[in-house]
């Protein structure tokens, strides 16, 4: 059983004995010394097998490729001062193998998981499992994690309810075409998936709930575009008796609470406002990138 995580090994660590699981992500043969930099989901952290310390294990360590999955046991060190390496979290420790378990070899990967090496993005897709291990794209999956939490906490403390709507519902007019699902038991009859919960959101202000949100799945039967898929997800809110000015002031308060929270950043208030048709008339659409910094201007 793991009992230690490689990203969050550090100096105060030092003399502990652990237990990893991982991912050979690069091995390097140094004649006598073997290092391997050992992958999990927290990060990396170097091992090394010292034929002097254990013969058995160090053999076994010859025989490592790319991809092997494996546990190991072995104490927390100190490197060597000229050895630290200070672009990786865990540079100042490595750990030293004294027992090694083999859960699977693999076959030589299609493509390296390390993020520098360019990947055409068809095969990227076709070995997506394999693609998901790169760090990448491993950080935009916790990136979303923390934004979603920092988001549910911001509205939980401003007395938001959240509320999970159906999914298959009877059809509604809105911009797109509907996903249809043919129902089993009423035959010629369909579902239709949700373009927004819009209906349902509603029923919940009308019934009183007063606040209500919702990390909402939205499905629209139109061509893809750059910006544009099938399904996304959104997140829905609705608030009773409430101003266009007091909805501003929650959403700028709402991103700012989310970028200080993810990412240590403070956002200015309050933020830059313009009307519709000051938008359309400077930029030429609802939706202007102010980063452009090309206003159309009348002569």
């Amino acid at each position: 059983m793991r009992t230690d995580y490689c990203g969050n090994l550090k100096k105060a660590d030092l003399g502990r004995q652990v237990t990893i699981c991982g991912w050979v992500h690069r091995r390097r043969d140094h004649g006598g010394l073997i290092f391997i930099d050992l992958r999990d989901v927290s990060g990396l952290v170097q091992i090394v097998f010292d034929p002097e310390r254990s013969g058995e294990v160090h053999t076994t360590g010859h025989s490592l490729r790319s991809e092997d999955v494996l546990k190991i046991e072995g104490k927390v060190d100190a490197r060597s001062p000229e050895t630290v390496n200070p672009k990786l979290a865990t540079g100042e420790v490595e750990i030293d193998v004294t027992a090694i378990e083999i859960f699977n070899r693999s076959e030589t990967p299609p493509f390296s998981v390390e993020d520098s090496t360019e990947v055409d993005d068809n095969l990227r897709l076709k070995y997506r499992y394999i693609d998901l291990r790169r760090e990448g794209v491993a950080a935009n999956f916790k990136l979303r994690h923390q934004v979603s939490r920092a988001a549910r906490e911001f509205l939980d403390n401003n007395g938001f309810t959240e509320v999970e709507t159906p999914v298959l519902t009877k059809s509604t007019p809105e911009g797109a075409r509907d996903f249809l699902v043919p129902s089993r038991l009423q035959p010629k009859k369909f579902y239709a998936l949700p373009q927004s919960p819009q209906l349902f959101k509603q029923l919940l202000m009308v019934s009183g709930l007063d606040r209500y949100y919702q990390f909402a799945h939205a499905f629209r039967d139109e061509d893809l575009r750059a910006d544009r898929q099938p399904e996304h997800t959104q997140v829905d809110m609705e608030m009773s008796f409430m101003t266009a000015a007091g909805i501003m002031d929650l959403l700028e308060n709402l991103f700012q609470d989310v970028f200080e929270e993810v990412l240590g950043a403070k956002l200015g208030k309050p933020f830059p406002k313009m009307t519709y048709d000051e938008a359309i008339l400077r930029y030429g659409s609802d939706k202007p990138d102010l980063r452009s910094g090309l206003p159309t201007i009348e002569a």
